[in-house]
């Protein structure tokens, strides 16, 4: 499939913000009006989908309405790009009621993570749409280490330049109020030796493979998996979906991996990530780094899915290690 990739944004662009998984309602006012003024910081002009505000008994608004919010967006001439308000729970119901059409049609930047991981990677299996993994408002809203996220967010929306991946210097966990304290940054970890290109596949893993087995699933053939959980994986449930995934036929074409930062409360180890990876013959060929900014916690790079990644793994000389986005 050809992959499609959007106009990169300008000062003075419209970016809609819609709540295709939960509700807007869902978050606090502060926290809203924090990440609109970033945005319009950035220069961009925020307005708001019709039906965010709806909640149910789900925290959402109805699937149709959810819909008409997503289509809505990418038929407006005027947005430039479309932002997710927050993850969730509930994005994969919206599925088999998009037009694929009209997003393939009036391609334009989408960005989210966690649960919009489900409806970034069946737009790539669908319609060969670049969407990127980033932050939703909400993480905008409440970031107190916004510089990092930002610095990346515009490195991959508002500039179509390749650019290498750096490490944070600090972070946000926000799984408690300890978490909620910037706290020093360990750095990546170096799992397993080698190199690869290919194409970035991934998000959340957990909402990744709601996707298995579906016709929204996209292919993994020279992919480079970029794999993350939030605290509600610990690692048993993480090593059994990271499992449910090395199951796939075309497992075989995964290139290399990179791991998310983990929450401080899934109290996942840099040790049981490498005995993860030691156990598993699957993973010998695989060049593999972890604890790299993206995720559930701040900051966090805003990275392609769909685009096009190399990977660079040194154990013994892991200040070599690195990535670089190259098409975004």
């Amino acid at each position: 499939m050809e992959i499609i990739i959007s106009e990169k944004l300008k000062t003075g662009d419209e970016v809609r913000v819609i709540a295709p998984s939960c509700a807007k309602g869902t978050l606090s006012s502060s926290v809203i009006e924090a990440g609109e003024a970033e945005l319009r910081r950035l220069g961009l002009v925020v307005s708001w989908g019709e039906n965010s505000h709806i909640i149910d008994s789900f925290e959402c608004a109805p699937i149709a309405t959810r819909v008409a919010d997503l289509h809505a967006a990418f038929l407006d001439k005027n947005v430039k790009a479309i932002l997710a308000v927050r993850g969730g729970f509930y994005a994969n119901q919206l599925l088999d009621y998009i037009d694929w059409n009209i997003i393939k049609n009036n391609p334009k930047v989408f960005c989210g993570f966690s649960d919009i991981t489900v409806l970034q990677n069946a737009m790539l299996a669908r319609t060969g749409l670049v969407s990127y993994s980033g932050p939703n408002l909400s993480y905008i809203g409440k970031s107190g280490t916004l510089g990092y996220t930002l610095d990346y967010f515009k490195k991959c929306l508002f500039s179509d330049e390749p650019f290498k991946v750096q490490p944070s210097d600090v972070f946000q966990s926000f799984d408690s109020q300890e978490g909620m304290q910037i706290n020093k940054n360990s750095g990546w970890y170096a799992l397993q030796d080698g190199e690869a290109l290919g194409t970035i596949v991934g998000g959340n893993l957990c909402t990744l493979n709601l996707l298995q087995g579906t016709k929204y699933m996209p292919s993994l053939q020279n992919s480079i998996l970029f794999l993350e959980d939030d605290v509600e994986s610990k690692y048993r449930d993480f090593d059994r979906n990271f499992q449910s995934l090395i199951h796939l036929p075309e497992f075989t074409g995964v290139k290399g991996i990179l791991f998310g930062r983990f929450q401080d409360g899934s109290k996942i180890t840099k040790e049981m990530l490498q005995s993860m990876v030691a156990i598993r013959p699957e993973l010998r060929h695989v060049p593999i780094l972890a604890n790299v900014d993206f995720g559930h916690t701040e900051p966090k790079l805003t990275f392609p899915i769909g685009g096009t990644a190399r990977l660079v793994v040194n154990i013994l000389k892991p200040q070599l290690s690195g990535v670089e986005i190259l098409t975004h």
